[in-house]
């Protein structure tokens, strides 16, 4: 049984993105987390704060242990993260004296953000590489189509002639600005989380700032101030997911439009009816609709989550949990049928 579209059985084959995916999967997580954990030790030890012969244990230990699931499964729901069964089942991998260093001045928090933003580095580096490809893709329709007439619509009714240039730009130069907020975000290097029980990383004394620094030297993420009850962060790139979904949802309802008039548009494939044979139907351009559709809903209750009060909320907290990873694939997803789609055109405007 599956709750979700993006990772049904079935519904995932329209729905989903495998590659988006792997990054939000429980085994990328953990991964993520035993990287913090490696890297705060080796920071630690470089900072005289733990020994370095403990370090260097801690960091073999983590670099190949594998937790048990079930044991995390019930802490979560004991704990409400899971954070700190890992930790205990890692100390205990580590054993005798060093035990006691492992984690040393962090919170769950810590671990948890900065194996989302681990992560969600991949995703992004996959979309601006997915994005290049598709807007090479609309560079090579307008080649190829560009001079041709096109009706224009102004509220979906017949204005004056346009080219086809004139609606491959409205699909493109949205998603040329996309990219280049995306591309800032990753030059700049998402922000390591790091701030301890409280955000004062008051544990670590006058070595925090160089343990901060080390740590995020070792995780190639950008040293910043901690930001646990900030969320900002966050939610600007989930605008981005949701203005990326957005952008590709008006491309798939204007071919959805171009098909429905016919005489416009040429398009390979299409999706079968089970009650008219001759039907193709525009799939991947009303499925973009649709993502577009789902991610705008979901951005407002990111936007909801930046409500963290006081120092941490888990109420906030969680709810980004559930919305996050969905608006990711979705737009991984949009991305996918887009560059599908727009490799199916194959004849755009009038002769």
């Amino acid at each position: 049984m599956s709750i979700s579209a993006f990772d049904h059985p079935y519904l995932s084959g329209l729905l989903g993105d495998e590659e988006t995916g792997t990054f939000f999967e429980a085994s990328a997580d953990i991964a993520a987390m035993l990287s913090f954990e490696r890297a705060l030790a080796l920071s630690e030890g470089q900072a005289g704060v733990i020994p370095a012969d403990a370090a260097a244990r801690i960091a073999e230990v983590a670099g190949t242990f594998k937790p048990d699931i079930a044991a995390l499964r019930a802490g979560v729901s004991r704990d409400g993260v899971v954070v700190a069964d890992l930790v205990k089942q890692l100390r205990a991998a580590v054993s005798g004296e060093d035990a006691a260093f492992v984690h040393k001045g962090a919170t769950s928090q810590d671990v948890i953000d900065t194996s989302l933003m681990l992560r969600l580095s991949g995703v992004l580096t996959l979309f601006s590489a997915r994005l290049d490809t598709l807007l090479a893709r609309f560079a090579a329709l307008d080649e190829a189509h560009g001079s041709r007439p096109l009706m224009g619509h102004t509220r979906m009714q017949a204005a004056i002639p346009i080219t086809v240039s004139d609606r491959i730009r409205s699909w493109a130069a949205p998603l040329a600005r996309h990219r280049a907020r995306l591309d800032a975000l990753l030059e700049a290097g998402l922000p390591l989380q790091f701030g301890g029980a409280a955000g004062t990383l008051d544990a670590l004394g006058n070595t925090a700032g160089e343990v901060r620094s080390n740590l995020a030297r070792e995780l190639k993420l950008n040293d910043v101030a901690q930001w646990q009850s900030q969320r900002d962060r966050l939610v600007e790139i989930c605008d981005l997911f949701a203005l990326i979904s957005g952008s590709l949802g008006k491309f798939g309802q204007d071919i959805a439009l171009l098909a429905e008039m016919g005489g416009e548009i040429k398009l390979a494939g299409g999706g079968g009816s089970s009650a008219m044979a001759h039907k193709q139907n525009p799939v991947a351009a009303e499925v973009l609709v649709s993502l577009a559709r789902f991610n705008a809903v979901q951005l407002s209750g990111m936007h909801q989550s930046m409500v963290h009060e006081q120092e941490r909320s888990g109420a906030a907290w969680t709810l980004e949990w559930m919305l996050l990873p969905q608006m990711a694939v979705a737009s991984g997803a949009s991305l996918r049928l887009g560059i599908d789609l727009a490799g199916k055109i194959l004849s755009l405007g009038r002769d």
